[in-house]
């Protein structure tokens, strides 16, 4: 209760518009360093699934790595063949870009 009254008399002293510029001020470099950075990579991985082609490698959401064999846009999923003579079919939003194969081709 001490503490309730203490902060009452700071907030009529005042205290109450620096508060509100830390508080806006912590919020701008949680955005600018957590959820700006999110954002972009989100707006990249959407971009690539957007651009996928035949015959990219790849990498499921569950780490299986194998390389597009066709899409359907219809249906929104895509084939992959992990294998030879085996093919899965997964959404396509569940399918990421293989980092490997781009760091090995460099």
């Amino acid at each position: 209760m001490t503490n309730f009254v203490l902060a009452a008399q700071a907030a009529q002293n005042g205290g109450g518009m620096s508060m509100i510029i830390m508080m806006v001020a912590i919020f701008a470099i949680m955005w600018f360093f957590m959820i700006r950075p999110q954002q972009k990579k989100q707006k990249e991985i959407q971009k690539f699934q957007n651009e996928l082609s035949e015959g990219t490698e790849v990498v499921t959401g569950g780490g299986i790595h194998g390389t597009v064999k066709s899409i359907d846009l219809a249906k929104n999923t895509v084939d992959i063949k992990i294998a030879r003579d085996v093919v899965v079919t997964v959404e396509k939003t569940s399918v990421y870009k293989d980092m490997a194969s781009t760091l090995q081709s460099k």
